[in-house]
């Protein structure tokens, strides 16, 4: 499995924010979107992502379901963390375990050993009973990256995923990263941080940018 992107042209705003670009990722490897603000890192993810439509170019899985779009075999995760503060950690969580696929709503699969393993992975088990409206920034961010452990999606679309993050949480981010590029998946992350991570590669976006 590889995930391709050929001749891309993205514009926003009218202005041609990536230009000509064309690259390659690999099952079992990361590529890290490096760049000054403005260069392209979050339109060339919506991009992959399917949020936005390129001007020109093409964006594939090869490898992947034929019969599902790139969008429904990817987890995107943006700089919103996407958690209803009404609800609950664990009910936050078991509704993206549902949303994504991990089992029919009010099933058990979404619920059980692998919805404890997210929370535990992420450092929020003890917090699992607690409505998300009263936990810090960097616990509501690391509620947002639980629902990568919840359902198998092939690849990974972080932007900046590391926001809100102390130097712990972002390990327990990277840990999860190399594990899913261990077990096959490909992961393209957006980030100012250094990160270490296995099997990685850096895709410098600052050339693509093109004045207005």
């Amino acid at each position: 499995m590889q995930l391709v992107a050929e001749d891309l042209i993205v514009e926003r705003g009218g202005r041609c924010v990536i230009d000509g670009l064309s690259f390659a990722v690999a099952a079992g490897e990361a590529l890290v979107l490096a760049g000054a603000n403005g260069s392209g890192k979050t339109t060339l993810l919506r991009a992959l992502a399917g949020f936005i439509r390129p001007v020109r170019g093409a964006v594939r899985l090869e490898g992947g379901d034929e019969e599902l779009t790139l969008a429904e075999q990817a987890h995107v995760v943006g700089h919103a963390n996407a958690v209803k503060s009404s609800l609950t950690v664990v009910e936050n969580t078991a509704f993206w375990g549902n949303y994504l696929g991990s089992g029919p709503p009010n099933s058990s699969a979404a619920t059980g050993e692998r919805l404890d393993a997210a929370l535990r992975h992420f450092g929020l088990d003890d917090l699992a009973d607690f409505p998300a409206a009263y936990l810090s920034a960097g616990q509501k961010r690391r509620l947002g990256l639980a629902r990568l452990l919840i359902a198998d999606r092939p690849l990974w679309l972080l932007d900046e995923p590391t926001v809100s993050l102390d130097t712990a949480s972002s390990e327990r981010l990277v840990a999860a990263v190399n594990a899913h590029t261990k077990s096959g998946g490909i992961a393209v992350i957006a980030t100012h941080l250094p990160l270490a991570l296995e099997s990685a590669r850096t895709l410098q976006l600052a050339h693509q940018r093109i004045a207005a």
